[in-house]
């Protein structure tokens, strides 16, 4: 398995440049096609009634400054794409980003976003990464501030024994078998730590059947699990974390918890999320 087309959501932003520097980077490593979308949709006007033709005004305003931003987006995008063995497709128009992203993901493997909601700015011009691999049914992948290259030779996936899990192991192969060290690691606490080192034993083994460098180890901690995840990934000098993406919805809502908030909103690491 591989990946033969990265996405990405482009805007202007100076924010967003790390987003697409590192898309065109794994679309290379990959020898994948890369896959822009320029989306954005027009909020609405917060008017009293009668207004007709200062709404119609004020659509057709933002409209074309949004068009604007859409052909610079598409700009910067060609640009970063030149050279690509596989060359590259463009998509944009008017829409929620979340929707259109999820909807352009049906000819991707791999999603490359913003970390969302701690830097999420709006629905109608932003897509945050958890949302993403909700709706998307792909692995999404979060480039910490500033992207550094992603080396990838060192891997923590974070095991838990939920069916999340089990789907970043199987997204992120890619990643693993390219790897030259992969750490399986459980959080657990002291009365669950030998079921814990059996559960990322067998993960560890299935992974050599791949061919990965793995080692499994079930650590005991009291406090927050993802506090003792980005400790190891740090004491395992890892550049990237693969987890499962927890949350439930609630009025249509989905709500995420602790673990993948916290491996969100931390900026030294990437971080791949499959639901």
């Amino acid at each position: 398995m591989s990946y033969t087309s990265i996405l990405t959501h482009v805007q202007t932003a100076p924010e967003a440049q790390a987003r697409l520097r590192c898309a065109r980077n794994l679309a290379e490593r990959f020898n994948a096609v890369l896959i822009g979308v320029g989306v954005e949709m027009v909020p609405p006007l917060a008017i009293g009634a009668g207004a007709g033709p200062v709404q119609a005004d004020w659509y057709a305003a933002v409209s074309a400054s949004i068009e604007e931003n859409l052909k610079v987006a598409e700009t910067m995008f060609w640009q970063a794409a030149e050279g690509l063995a596989k060359g590259a497709l463009w998509k944009r128009g008017l829409a929620f980003p979340r929707e259109a992203l999820a909807a352009a993901a049906r000819s991707a493997d791999l999603i490359v976003a913003d970390r969302g909601p701690h830097n999420h700015k709006s629905d109608y011009r932003d897509a945050g990464a958890a949302e993403l691999a909700v709706s998307a049914g792909r692995p999404v992948l979060v480039p910490p501030p500033e992207a550094p290259t992603l080396a990838g030779k060192n891997v923590v996936l974070a095991w838990k024994d939920t069916r999340e899990a089990r789907r970043a192991m199987s997204d992120a192969m890619p990643f693993l078998k390219g790897a030259e060290h992969v750490l399986v690691t459980e959080v657990c606490h002291h009365y669950e730590e030998a079921d814990a080192q059996a559960r990322v034993d067998d993960v560890a083994l299935a992974l050599k059947r791949h061919g990965v460098s793995v080692e499994g180890r079930a650590i005991v901690h009291s406090g927050a699990a993802s506090h003792e995840i980005l400790r190891q990934a740090s004491l395992f000098n890892a550049d990237l974390i693969v987890a499962g993406a927890y949350g439930h919805t609630r009025v249509g809502e989905w709500l995420f918890g602790g673990v993948t908030q916290e491996l969100l909103e931390q900026k030294d690491h990437y971080v791949l999320l499959s639901h």
